[in-house]
C-alpha cells in the first residue's frame, strides 16, 4: 500500500512491490494475478481499514457544523500524518491511473461515491433537523464537500502542512453551515 501510495501505480515496479512485501514474484502473480490485481486489492484494504474511520467522523449525530469540522480535521490529519505518504491513495494514485484505464475509472467512481454518500446522508439528516438550509440540495453539497476534501489531500503532496489547510477546510464548513 505504501509503495503505491508514495509512488503511484505506474511508477511502482513489481520488483519494488515484491521486495517491500517480502514476496516472490511468482507468489504475487499467483495471489493477485498481476500488478493491477494487487493494486485493486490494496484499494479495497485502504478503503476499508485506513479511510473508513475518516468517513465515520460524519456519524457524530449532533451539530452538522461540528460533524463536518471533525470530518475535515480527520481528512487533513490523515493526509498529513506520514510525510512518506502524503495525501490519499485514492485521490492521488487511483485518480492518476483512472485517466487511461476504464476499470480504474470505474473503481474511482465507486470510491468517490462512498464519501459522497456518507456526506449526503449526514447533510440530509441536518436538513431534516433544520440545522442547514435545504438548498442547495444534499447531493450537490456532498459532491462539493467531497471535492474540497480531495483537493485538500492533493495539496498535501505539495508540502502544505495541516496548519496551512485547516483554515480552508473551516471556511468550507462555515459556508455550508452559513456561519
Amino acid at each position: 500500500m505504501r509503495v503505491f501510495w508514495g509512488q503511484g501505480f505506474a511508477a511502482a515496479s513489481v520488483d519494488v512491490l515484491c521486495r517491500e512485501m517480502q514476496m516472490p514474484r511468482a507468489s504475487l502473480y499467483k495471489m493477485y494475478g498481476d500488478k493491477e490485481g494487487l493494486f485493486l486489492a490494496t484499494l479495497r484494504h485502504y478503503g476499508e481499514i485506513r479511510f473508513a474511520p475518516v468517513r465515520q467522523l460524519l456519524e457524530g449525530g449532533g451539530d452538522i457544523h461540528a460533524d463536518l469540522s471533525a470530518f475535515f480535521k480527520g481528512v487533513i490529519d490523515f493526509a498529513t500524518c506520514d510525510p512518506q505518504t502524503p495525501g490519499c491513495l485514492i485521490a492521488g494514485a487511483l485518480a492518476d491511473t483512472a485517466g487511461a484505464d476504464m476499470q480504474m475509472r470505474a473503481r474511482l467512481k465507486v470510491e468517490f461515491s462512498k464519501v459522497e454518500t456518507a456526506l449526503r446522508g449526514r447533510l440530509e439528516r441536518a436538513q431534516g433537523a433544520g440545522q442547514i438550509a435545504a438548498t442547495p440540495g444534499s447531493e450537490a453539497m456532498a459532491k462539493m464537500l467531497a471535492a474540497t476534501a480531495r483537493g485538500l489531500m492533493i495539496r498535501t503532496r505539495t508540502g502544505c502542512s495541516a496548519d496551512d489547510l485547516y483554515p480552508a477546510a473551516q471556511a468550507c464548513v462555515d459556508m455550508c453551515c452559513h456561519r
